[in-house]
């Protein structure tokens, strides 16, 4: 197997031992090229016939940009950095209320930050396992069972594999957590609101060149970012009841019906939604236990801390860190090994879906007020006494 250049030499130091990752997207490569940096044979299996790709902008900062340093990433998603750009606020026809300048966010997060579209960092992540691990697409898995010693995964087209660590890292609709800890209704939290999200092809004519639009109203959110071709993107998250209904109506009719008031950078949005928007309900993954046996969940499977959080793929990436470094360090001991991952990691976990729950009223506020006090909060970062609260807030929290 071929090693590329910015992933990390595997420890060959021991025999090579064996590791399954069931997933493709952000977690499920991080744990396969951590895992494998730290000597395992690494196999990635992915349901999907093919690569996935979203438009909305993840942010790395404090663990997750560490963690993406360790991994090798850095030199590949430095170069695809969006950097940090203006915000306009903006009323419901598109007029502009009030903006927040790139300077302000610069100075609040610190130079250890990046900001890059998922579709980028998967990117990224694919480059540096590709060559280091067997990826299998269109392949999906239909039982795992567990021996003191390996586990065995009984694939869709009715073959077997045997492995000594099974990774779980196959998204909010884990079908890893289904067969080993049960069904999806007793561990997802509906928190009543859906999200979309899609690249524009072409650029949005009413949103400036460098910057992102973002209207905010009572129930709903919509964002959109002007950063070139191939570059801009749209964010809607609105309040909901009812996400089956929402999912049987489809992303282009549900997004358009939610927000086809709205004018402006959202009207251009829209006129380029196409059923292969990102869309779904959002919701979080609470157990009180992410590992049994040989078995691990990692990721959206695991916790799903949601957008809301705006924490999602950097406690992916740093989660997959760790659970490198604590297989190292417990040996072939792997429920040890899982067990010391699960405890140090949990309460930032905890912190996060915490902080997702509270954060959910900026992104779709209650009333009119409630409105009003955040565009308060957000003219008020711009002073330099406020602005380094913040600093110092988020800097508490990365810590």
């Amino acid at each position: 197997m071929e090693t590329r250049a910015n992933a990390a030499p595997p420890d060959t130091s021991t025999p090579r031992r064996r590791a399954t990752v069931v997933g493709a997207g952000i977690a499920g490569l991080a744990a396969a090229l951590r895992l494998y940096q730290q000597g395992w044979e690494v196999v990635v299996l992915e349901r999907s016939p093919t690569r996935r790709s979203s438009g909305y902008l993840v942010n790395l900062h404090g663990p997750g940009y560490a963690a993406a340093e360790r991994l090798g990433l850095l030199p590949a998603l430095t170069s695809r950095d969006i950097g940090f750009f203006t915000s306009v606020l903006v009323h419901a026809d598109g007029r502009e209320k009030f903006r927040i300048p790139a300077a302000v966010a610069e100075a609040a997060v610190g130079n250890r930050a990046l900001s890059v579209f998922r579709g980028d960092l998967e990117s990224a992540l694919y480059d540096a396992v590709a060559g280091c691990a067997d990826i299998r697409f269109a392949t999906t898995v239909q039982a795992v069972a567990q021996t003191p010693g390996e586990v065995v995964v009984t694939l869709g087209d009715g073959t077997s594999l045997r492995t000594e660590l099974l990774v779980g890292a196959d998204g909010v609709h884990s079908r890893v957590r289904e067969l080993v800890f049960g069904a999806e209704q007793e561990y997802f939290v509906d928190l009543g609101h859906m999200v979309g999200a899609f690249p524009l092809e072409t650029v949005p004519e009413h949103v400036p060149e460098g910057a992102g639009t973002t209207f905010i109203g009572p129930g709903r959110t919509a964002a959109v970012m002007n950063l070139g071709p191939e570059r801009s993107s749209a964010f809607f998250a609105y309040r909901c009841s009812d996400a089956k209904s929402e999912l049987a109506l489809g992303a282009a009719p549900a997004l358009t019906r939610a927000f086809e008031d709205l004018g402006g950078g959202v009207a251009d949005a829209l006129r380029q939604l196409d059923s292969g928007a990102y869309f779904d309900s959002v919701g979080q993954i609470v157990m009180d236990r992410w590992h049994q046996g040989r078995v691990v969940l990692l990721g959206d499977a695991a916790w799903c801390v949601t957008v809301f959080a705006g924490y999602g793929a950097a406690l992916a990436l740093d989660g997959a860190d760790r659970l490198g470094a604590a297989s190292a360090a417990h040996g072939d001991d792997i429920p040890a090994a899982l067990g010391a991952w699960e405890t140090a990691l949990r309460p930032e976990v905890l912190q996060r879906q915490a902080l997702a729950r509270k954060g959910m009223n900026r992104f779709a506020p209650p009333s009119r007020a409630h409105v009003w006090a955040g565009e308060l909060m957000l003219r008020a970062i711009q002073l330099p006494g406020i602005r380094g609260l913040v600093r110092r807030s988020i800097q508490r929290a990365n810590n």
